[in-house]
């Protein structure tokens, strides 16, 4: 197995648990994390060894991954397992899956890169690298079947840690907040280069909406104290009232923050989310929230994904995944020169007081919702052991 980031790491956790209870002998190897090595993963490198942080940082780390991609492909040819698992971590995966299957070991990835936004031409490479593919997302399911990829769906971890039901009279009690307040949750990127850029804008848009109401809060969660820093420089040029940081409590293990990240509280407690596109923006979707996505992107950085994927858009007219999933604007994308402080204020503010939008955004979230929920544990072991030969379920 091979997982590239701490969400791939609790996944891949509870996908050994679920191969050992159907193959107690399982034995489990390769690059992952600490909730992997809990489950008496054999870890051959750490997991952060693949961490990088954008195409600069990939091109200074380029040595490093090419030993460590060296140095597994060289393992398991010699020692083939009877099947390998690539979890996310697309580009180094991918070709690893090729390399392996080629030898006759069968392979399964687990979350299909988008080929239906970005880059579709990747099928082909895929179609020859993976004997098995796990999909997030039902609508991928048909798209890799007419392209005789083998596919199951899964369903989204998400939806399975994510209550249906999260009250937010709770989470404010917890984060200090008010009973009676109108909250926004705002979460302008877990990356340094998206709160430079989005950060301005988000608190532009705050200090409009506070004309509008002075007692509205706004919570920020702080993944690390580096984008605490990166916020807080743009805060210092835009400032706002009421405002809450909310941090990882110091007392936390780094194995609760992956179990309930600080960013689940604040959308827990809020009435509406401003939110740069992402994960996020699923999250956001999960717990019932309306919202505004936005994203902005720097001249060099569309000159490089364009140059990258062939395009200047994706092939789908929406970029955030609820509105992906609902195939529909079900809520406001303002993307790069739409992403006004006054834009931005002026959408927040529907999707904080208008209640028949509100209304309809939460009613399709639900229908989301129910369609993401699954084991998805059990249905990626069954299928990865099925691979392997061992014929679970």
């Amino acid at each position: 197995m091979v997982a590239g980031e701490p969400s791939g790491d609790l996944l891949a956790s509870r996908i050994i648990q679920g191969i050992r209870g159907s193959a107690a002998d399982a034995v489990c190897e390769g690059i992952g994390g600490p909730r992997m090595r809990e489950q008496g993963f054999d870890m051959r490198h750490p997991m952060h060894a693949l961490s990088v942080f954008g195409y600069v940082d990939a091109l200074k780390q380029l040595p490093r991954l090419l030993r460590i991609y060296g140095d597994t492909k060289k393992h398991w040819l010699r020692h083939r397992p009877d099947v390998f698992v690539g979890i996310d971590a697309p580009d180094f995966n991918l070709r690893l899956e090729h390399q392996l299957r080629k030898a006759g070991v069968p392979t399964v990835h687990f979350v299909g890169p988008s080929i239906w936004a970005w880059r579709y031409e990747r099928i082909h490479a895929i179609r020859e690298a993976v004997s098995h593919m796990l999909v997030l997302f039902p609508f991928e399911e048909a798209l890799y079947r007419k392209e005789g990829v083998p596919v199951t769906y899964v369903g989204h971890p998400l939806a399975s840690v994510i209550p249906r039901q999260a009250d937010p009279l709770e989470a404010r009690e917890r984060l200090g907040i008010a009973a009676g307040a109108r909250v926004l949750a705002m979460l302008p990127g877990s990356r340094s280069s998206e709160v430079k850029l989005l950060a301005p804008r988000f608190l532009q848009a705050m200090q409009r909406l506070q004309d509008q109401d002075p007692a509205l809060v706004v919570a920020v969660p702080m993944v690390s104290e580096q984008r605490k820093h990166d916020f807080e420089q743009a805060l210092r040029l835009h400032p706002i009232k009421n405002l809450h940081l909310v941090q990882q409590q110091d007392g936390a293990t780094r194995s609760d923050a992956l179990v309930r990240p600080v960013a689940w509280d604040v959308l827990q407690a809020s009435d509406a989310v401003l939110v740069a596109s992402g994960t996020a923006t699923l999250e956001t979707a999960l717990f019932k929230k309306p919202m505004v996505i936005s994203y902005v992107l720097s001249p060099m950085m569309r000159r490089l994904m364009a140059w990258k994927s062939g395009q200047e858009r994706p092939y789908v007219p929406w970029v955030g995944l609820p509105n992906v999933l609902a195939n529909d604007f079900v809520v406001p994308e303002l993307l790069q020169e739409e992403a006004t402080p006054d834009a931005l204020a002026q959408a927040t503010w529907k999707a904080l007081t208008d209640a028949e939008h509100r209304a309809k955004v939460c009613a399709v979230f639900e229908r989301l919702h129910a369609d993401l929920e699954r084991d998805t544990p059990a249905l990626a072991a069954q299928a990865i052991l099925r691979e392997a030969g061992h014929g679970a379920g």
